[in-house]
Parts: structure tokens; C-alpha cells; sequence
């Protein structure tokens, strides 16, 4: 998944680029993206991207998968 205009949130239309932004301007957690993105806050509310960007965001800041907080959802 290198490719930067790859979707990753259908619902919002945000692609990694627009995630990988974020991470650049000091956004650490999945909770912070979607404040600033509406990333997850769709017609899905993050089933589908939600797992894409938390492993972006472990990739991007050399984290361990296991320490991730989950985002909250709603029903």
C-alpha cells in the first residue's frame, strides 16, 4: 500500500496522502486524524479504514501494533 492516492476512507473520500499529511503535521493519534479529517465518521464509522490508518500511523511512527488505542464507535 505505497500508492498515495490509494482510498482509504470511502465515506470521506480521504486518501493516504491526506493521512500521511496529517502525521506530518504532528497528528499522533487515530482520534486526532478524525477530528481534523472526519476520517471514520461516515456512513461505516470507521469499519473500513479505521484498521488502514492505525497501521499507517505504526508504520509512520516506528510504533509496536499492540500499545495502539482503539478509536471510539458509535452505534
Amino acid at each position: 500500500m505505497d500508492d498515495k492516492n490509494t482510498i482509504l476512507c470511502r465515506c470521506e473520500d480521504l486518501t493516504r496522502e491526506d493521512i500521511l499529511k496529517c502525521i506530518q503535521d504532528g497528528y499522533r493519534t487515530i482520534d486526532e486524524i478524525k477530528r481534523v479529517t472526519r476520517a471514520g465518521m461516515g456512513p461505516c464509522q470507521g469499519r473500513t479504514c479505521r484498521t488502514l490508518i492505525t497501521q499507517i500511523l505504526n508504520q509512520e511512527l516506528g510504533r509496536a501494533p499492540e500499545g495502539n488505542e482503539c478509536s471510539s464507535m458509535r452505534p
